[in-house]
């Protein structure tokens, strides 16, 4: 059984095409963002979050003053508490396929944790010798976020300059190769799942 019907996806895969990000509120139930919240605190309680860097592979460096958060990859195989989340994935790709046409294989997540103080400069989710990422996906588990914590993304699109606050079971979603985006400065600790969905 699906998660959303057509009508829903096609409501904001429109606004994806024409703005290049979307948001979606309470974009998952509270269960499933329960199970994502106690799987996140498991790998930070058993030390699974590692410092992240910027650039991949031989190029990776640690760069706080750039990026300040620590993540753990995830891999649908191994985390199976969470076949719900990737099952919800699975559908928006497809969606994705039907209604924007565009040619989608594959997928990477993680989840993040930007420490007090911490933030990400403005950047685009894209590396100089990979561009297969298409579409950047976020979702907030941040319980009882107040105006004042911090940590809102912000997206410089062709309408300007948009903050959004990191509100639980929220959805973002955007153009990664369009969007430059930056995470502001957090005052309390910021919790997320973010990937992205890749093509041929």
């Amino acid at each position: 059984m699906p998660f959303y019907n057509d009508e829903r996806w096609l409501g904001w895969l429109d606004l994806l095409a024409t703005d290049d990000y979307v948001i979606i509120d309470d974009g998952i139930s509270i269960e499933l963002f329960e199970t994502i919240l106690q799987f996140f605190v498991r790998m930070e309680e058993n030390d699974q979050l590692v410092k992240a860097g910027i650039g991949r592979l031989d190029k990776l460096m640690v760069k706080s003053e750039i990026r300040g958060d620590f993540i753990h990859w995830l891999d649908s195989e191994i985390d199976t508490d969470l076949n719900l989340f990737f099952l919800l994935m699975d559908e928006l790709k497809d969606n994705l396929k039907k209604f924007c046409y565009l040619s989608l294989s594959d997928s990477e997540f993680h989840i993040a944790k930007y420490p007090i103080g911490s933030h990400y400069h403005k950047h685009l989710d894209q590396f100089n010798e990979r561009s297969n990422r298409q579409i950047s996906v976020l979702l907030y588990l941040n319980k009882n976020w107040k105006n004042g914590d911090g940590g809102e993304l912000k997206i410089y699109s062709k309408n300007g300059a948009t903050l959004i606050e990191p509100l639980a079971r929220r959805i973002v979603l955007f153009k990664s190769a369009e969007l430059e985006h930056e995470v502001l400065t957090t005052h309390v600790a910021r919790y997320s799942l973010t990937g992205w969905l890749l093509r041929k």
